[in-house]
């Protein structure tokens, strides 16, 4: 049987522990691997990562030391450990790679933690308790609400949360490195199962395919949005027939491949692909590369309102796509007939080539920093055989430049990445944002519109309104003539309200 398809990977040899490979070409641990005392502690983030540095090179150094003939020949069990039940392919051992070889991490992510396991322990298993100061109801537990570790928990298990009395609260997933030190999963005395697994899957892709009818209009839509869809940490996005798992929990991260072999069916989609979030190794403590099933490309085509993007599952961002942005694009070309348009942090082109395609603009620029998203962008112009400038600037540079020169456009979209990633960048987020929207007002034309945008979640709506309602130059009067956030897809969970990070406004400017 052919060997699983990687994207970019290189496969360094492992270390001695005795692993599977699932069709995701990741390891399955066949017996618990001891966690580290150090690592459980309250040291700094930079201290631990300096101790899990050393004891990565004194594995390696040990692993090398044991690389006799006699180790090295012994043959590796055939089949993948902690399969969840219901997934289809577990009970065929004939589906998966017999290749054995391992990931490649960065120094500071121990080997073990990247093995995938199944969804959930047998019933009988003893689940290690945590200890929580208060109520549970928020899917954030962080570490200075939690008392006494179980020291049987290890990074990534599931964990009964308990009173200081000992009842039980509900249930999560456990990262003693994390600040974040457990998600919820389900509050109450009935711990999530198999059948509960199944339950949420089936009513995220319920939500998309039969509620909001996406298959109608796109192939590019989010499947499991976190915390709004009971799965905190993981987002799942359908490009094509490739789905995507962006992990922002280790936990998750080490069941990804069976939720995505769960997915595949309800989907009807025939590869995946799984990630770590960019923020996950300050966050989380771990990081992995992209890992994909076999066969899958690493390139694909996505359609939206009759429009096609090009996908890049490597070097793309996130999941590759920005889906979240859909219904606003759909809105935007509806004011740019005819009009110069100017899309400021455009990444692929998204709003530049909707504004050519479906909103028959007469001039569109797209300003992108990174290389890759700007080279994408110029490739999906020539695939919808339109006419758009690419320019590869910074935003702040670029508008400056425009203003100089006395460049002034109808309609401006500025959709800047993520500037707020940690409470203790709220304030610089806060002065970057102000920045942005008071130059960009600046190049829109009297009479013109700008969308103006936001994704940190840790920037509430109002606080946003606020910053682009102080940012206009004195004596120019500026309307909100509407606002939005993300489409349907991304839905809002009521008791999370960081779960609402994508903030819009519509204005127009006299």
């Amino acid at each position: 049987m052919a060997s699983n398809r990687r994207i970019g990977i290189s496969h360094p040899r492992p270390v001695t522990h005795s692993w599977g490979v699932g069709r995701f070409g990741c390891q399955y641990a066949f017996e618990p691997v001891a966690w580290c005392a150090p690592c459980r502690s309250d040291i700094g983030l930079e201290k631990r990562r300096f101790v899990w540095f050393a004891l990565w090179v004194a594995r390696a150094f040990t692993t090398i030391k044991c690389m006799s003939p006699e180790r090295s020949s012994r043959p590796p069990s055939d089949s993948p450990s902690g399969r969840s039940p219901s997934s289809p392919r577990s009970a065929d051992p004939a589906s998966w790679s017999r290749r054995r070889e391992s990931r490649r991490v960065s120094a500071a992510t121990p080997f073990e933690l990247l093995a995938q396991r199944g969804l959930c322990p047998e019933e009988n298993h003893r689940l290690p308790q945590i200890v929580s100061k208060g109520p549970v109801w928020h899917p954030f537990l962080y570490r200075k609400q939690l008392g006494d570790f179980d020291p049987s928990a290890r990074p990534g298990d599931l964990v009964e949360v308990v009173s200081p009395a000992g009842a039980t609260q509900g249930f999560g997933l456990f990262n003693p490195r994390a600040e974040m030190s457990v998600r919820l999963l389900r509050t109450g005395v009935r711990r999530p199962d198999a059948a509960w697994w199944s339950e949420r899957l089936i009513a995220a892709v319920e939500l998309r395919r039969d509620l909001l009818k996406l298959d109608e209009v796109t192939d590019a839509y989010r499947v499991i949005h976190a915390e709004a869809d009971g799965l905190p940490g993981l987002i799942v996005d359908r490009l094509g027939d490739v789905l995507v798992a962006e992990c922002y929990s280790l936990g998750m991260y080490q069941r990804a491949e069976a939720i995505l072999t769960m997915l595949e069916p309800l989907c009807g989609t025939k590869h995946g692909v799984m990630r770590s979030a960019p923020v996950s190794e300050d966050h989380e403590g771990f990081a992995a590369e992209p890992t994909g099933s076999e066969g899958v490309p690493a390139r694909s085509v996505v359609h939206e309102q009759g429009t096609q993007f090009r996908i890049d599952f490597i070097g793309g961002q996130k999941t590759g796509f920005y889906c979240d942005q859909r219904d606003n694009r759909k809105f935007v070309a509806q004011f740019c007939g005819g009009k110069s348009i100017l899309d400021l942090c455009c990444y692929t082109g998204g709003f530049a080539i909707q504004a050519l395609r479906l909103g028959n603009a007469a001039e569109v620029t797209g300003v992108e920093l990174d290389d890759n998203a700007a080279a994408l962008a110029r490739e999906n112009a020539k695939l919808n055989r339109l006419k758009l400038s690419i320019v590869q600037a910074d935003a702040f540079a670029y508008m400056r430049d425009m203003l100089r020169n006395g460049k002034r456009y109808d309609v401006v979209v500025l959709d800047p990445p993520k500037l707020i990633r940690s409470r203790e960048e709220i304030e610089e987020g806060k002065h970057k944002y102000y920045d942005l929207n008071r130059l960009a007002m600046q190049l829109v034309a009297p009479g013109g519109t700008m969308l103006s945008c936001s994704c940190s979640g840790l920037l509430d709506r109002a606080e946003f309104t606020k910053i682009v309602c102080a940012a206009p130059e004195v004596g120019r009067r500026v309307q909100i003539i509407g606002h939005g956030g993300a489409a349907a897809d991304h839905p809002i969970a009521t008791h999370c309200p960081e779960s609402e990070y994508l903030k819009s406004l519509w204005l127009r400017l006299e």
